[in-house]
């Protein structure tokens, strides 16, 4: 597939990060980093997302307000898939943009590194507040989620998204919402309840 032309300046950068249910058991892929775009791709204005690796915001240290411009494909399982697009190449920095804003929530300085929100943990956040509220916050996720559904057939899956916050646990901005359930074989299903995001961030103080 031949790449196409996108350029606009960065609303937002989150960390990708891929979430493996099974039942009870889950596991995190720390992957890169997404772009929340406003601009154009091949001449048409649009907001889209780019997915990039930890080198190259490593070497670009992206940051909303920045304008950059690239090439990238279509990733070809948008059901399965944050990003809108894939494989970039030719990455170029035209403009650096401002300053972190002095007052956040929302965060949108530069993201860090991945390991860092690994350490971290997550907590559920409500879908409805990170589409309203922190689309453009580092600390913001939302993750696509692949669920075996039967450990013996792993063949079996579902496939949907889910929005998580690695922040400060004192976020005014923050709202849990309602909690999961993930199903299992022979319509056996698990609920995440809030221990588990009690217990991943238990480490970590309010502001923290």
């Amino acid at each position: 597939m031949s790449k196409l032309a996108w350029s606009g300046e960065i609303v937002g950068v989150q960390p990708r990060i891929h979430l493996m249910r099974s039942l009870d058991e889950r596991q995190h892929s720390y992957l890169g980093y997404l772009l929340l775009m406003n601009g154009t791709v091949a001449g048409a204005s649009r907001e889209f997302t780019v997915r990039i690796g930890a080198g190259a915001q490593a070497k670009h240290q992206l940051h909303a307000g920045m304008r950059v411009s690239s090439l990238a494909e279509p990733v070809p399982t948008p059901e399965r898939e944050t990003a809108d697009f894939y494989k970039v190449s030719a990455l170029t920095v035209e403009s650096p943009g401002a300053a972190e804003p002095p007052h956040p929530p929302p965060w949108c300085g530069v993201p860090p590194a991945l390991e860092v929100y690994r350490e971290r943990g997550r907590r559920r956040l409500d879908a409805r507040t990170f589409d309203a509220r922190c689309r453009a916050c580092q600390w913001g996720c939302r993750m696509a989620v692949t669920m075996i559904i039967d450990p013996w057939n792993p063949s079996q899956r579902r496939y949907r998204f889910e929005t998580f916050c690695y922040g400060p646990k004192s976020c005014a901005l923050y709202r849990a919402g309602p909690t999961r359930k993930v199903p299992g074989r022979k319509g056996v299903s698990w609920e995440e309840e809030n221990w588990v995001d009690e217990e991943a961030t238990a480490h970590r103080s309010a502001d923290e």
